[in-house]
């Protein structure tokens, strides 16, 4: 409930009344106007569910709203005032006018300026001002329609610029300024413009790089937390459809792999790409409708895409600057992973790489992330004020270190910092590099024994291609294993790959094309069966005889006599041949 703040005769007279109406919500989702005595004089059908709170304009009715094309602010009018707000709903400003009631409103098509018409015939134009953006100790404000304002916060150095044009966006990072004019870009890598027509990638020096091209892609309808760039590729979400993604290459613009979008199971809210690393181990996070945050793999090679949910119950997320740590708005609270890879090397260690700042006291609900750089995260309350928290500073060393194949420097913060996320991290990172002593001793640091003995095992394999293939499979590139297993020439160790991952259509695949151990792949499937109660539905499985089938201990030793087979076919195909030595194989265990 609340009161009309309304009031009656001439301000400062003794004839001032207030208004005897007051507001009441109700839980069937309509809210009443009501006197003093009791009496409804209207009900208002507000929404589905019930209304919890209401409350009167201060400033009398609004008149008239209008959202900005890129829909970051809106504008509200009233009598003989204007507002301006967030998206999120605060107020910027508030511009005093003497016009009457605003009655209808219209923002630029670059959103700068804004035209609103008045009761009394009085048409006025606004300009936005005073718009701030920082990055490492730099400030720079647009103070003026065709000036920026630019400080150093170390030395406290100021430098005006001006400009011959209206001032249309500005933006600050990467040790450059650019402000975009409504005739020229003036740049003080890549970045990106997009005027409504095209997308167009320049170079600081201001060389156009590419401009990408698509049929199906309206750029008028592109903005920002619908697009990401990095120095190897461009991605764009399709406003049309919302479900679909483009990848371009930043250097060319032609579309990457075979030029298929990625299309996502619900209407996509914002996406992201990560700012280092070779293009081969990019990644990109989507934000659904669902509020689901997932990370994928941006280049495919004859593989089905990696995607993998990281967290639901997100509102915002955001890349550092300097390494590909992520933070994210997780239920009012911020998460971070600092290294979200690690959930296709070794989905176990996901949990141990992420941190959760508990911050709604300190910031209250539905915190925006504004920027991420190093050790510190720029954050906006739900008011409008600007904040920053401080994560660990140690994992952003680590990623530049491993970045510059410092694996020793790596290996001593680790050892002086003594935190066990910082260990899983490098173990995630020794895993991707198959650097086996490492990886060895990152997984003994955090008690990982099973995973500290597969390593010795892998160590101890006579060949170095099943030694890359062993450590494919651990970090879970069970495909790119198998081709360098097949190349090698070690198609049983192939198929056994697949049998022990339970990927059945592939291991009688393979048995088949190259005549090999199909009775063993038959006894395992049946085993497979036997033991999980269940009945052969795999065509492939179906049609082939039953009388062939191994027992147990058969099956075991026929598996053993296969590896020793082939190991003695290897030995004896190369120039030089070694001795054979007692190795330790993988066995099937039912």
């Amino acid at each position: 409930m609340d009161w009309s703040p309304r009031q009656r005769g001439k301000q400062g007279s003794k004839s001032v009344q207030t208004c005897d109406n007051f507001i009441l919500g109700a839980t069937d989702g309509r809210f009443y106007l009501l006197t003093r005595n009791g009496k409804a004089d209207k009900g208002v059908e507000a929404h589905q569910g019930a209304v919890l709170a209401v409350r009167w304009n201060q400033d009398g009715t609004s008149f008239a709203t209008a959202w900005a094309p890129d829909g970051q602010l809106f504008a509200v009018g009233s009598f003989n005032m204007m507002r301006l707000c967030d998206r999120h709903g605060w107020s910027y400003a508030v511009v005093k006018t003497q016009t009457g009631s605003l009655l209808n409103m219209r923002w630029s098509a670059d959103g700068t300026q804004i035209a609103a018409a008045g009761g009394n015939g009085e048409i006025i134009v606004g300009q936005v001002t005073d718009r701030w953006i920082e990055w490492n100790g730099f400030e720079a404000a647009v103070v003026d329609e065709r000036t920026v304002e630019v400080q150093n916060i170390r030395n406290g150095a100021t430098e005006h610029l001006e400009f011959r044009d209206r001032v249309t966006k500005a933006s600050l990072a990467y040790n450059q300024l650019i402000v975009v004019t409504s005739s020229q870009c003036y740049v003080y890598r890549y970045f990106v413009l997009v005027d409504g027509m095209n997308i167009y990638v320049y170079s600081y020096d201001g060389r156009l790089v590419c401009s990408p091209k698509q049929p199906n892609l309206r750029t008028d309808l592109v903005h920002a937390t619908g697009f990401a760039l990095s120095n190897d590729t461009i991605a764009v979400k399709n406003g049309m459809d919302e479900k679909t993604i483009y990848l371009f290459e930043t250097a060319s613009g032609k579309p990457i792999g075979d030029g298929k979008p990625i299309v996502h199971s619900n209407d996509v809210v914002q996406i992201g790409l990560d700012q280092c690393g070779p293009p081969l181990h990019q990644r990109l996070v989507i934000l659904d409708r669902n509020k689901d945050l997932y990370l994928m793999s941006v280049r495919v090679f004859g593989t089905n895409r990696k995607s993998t949910k990281l967290t639901t119950m997100a509102s915002s997320f955001i890349w550092s600057q300097t390494s590909n740590i992520l933070a994210a708005v997780v239920n009012d609270n911020i998460s971070v992973w600092y290294y979200p890879n690690i959930a296709f090397v070794d989905s176990d260690l996901l949990a141990l790489t992420t941190h959760e700042h508990d911050t709604q006291e300190e910031f209250g609900k539905q915190p925006e992330l504004l920027s991420f750089y190093r050790d510190r995260i720029t954050i906006r309350r739900i008011n409008g004020s600007v904040s920053s928290l401080t994560v660990s500073p140690y994992p952003d060393k680590l990623h530049q270190l491993i970045a510059t194949n410092k694996w020793n420097e790596a290996l001593s913060l680790c050892r002086n910092v003594k935190d066990k996320m910082l260990w899983a991290c490098l173990a995630g990172f020794a895993t991707c590099a198959k650097d086996l002593d490492m990886a060895e001793i990152a997984f003994a640091e955090i008690e990982e024994v099973d995973k500290v003995e597969y390593i010795r095992y892998i160590k101890g394999l006579p060949k170095k291609e099943m030694q890359t293939a062993e450590m494919l499979m651990l970090s879970g590139e069970y495909q790119d294993a198998e081709g360098v297993l097949l190349q090698a020439g070690l198609y049983f160790r192939a198929i056994m790959l697949h049998l022990n991952s339970y990927n059945w259509n592939r291991a009688i695949e393979l048995a088949t094309k190259h005549k090999l151990a199909l009775d063993i792949v038959l006894s395992m499937r049946q085993a497979y069966l036997q033991q999980a109660n269940r009945t052969e539905t795999l065509e492939r499985y179906l049609s082939q005889p039953r009388q062939n089938l191994l027992s147990t201990n058969a099956l075991k030793e026929r598996i053993e006599k296969e590896y020793e087979r082939e190991q003695a076919h290897k030995e004896a195909g190369n120039t030089k041949p070694t001795s054979p030595q007692n190795r330790s194989r993988p066995t099937v265990v039912t």
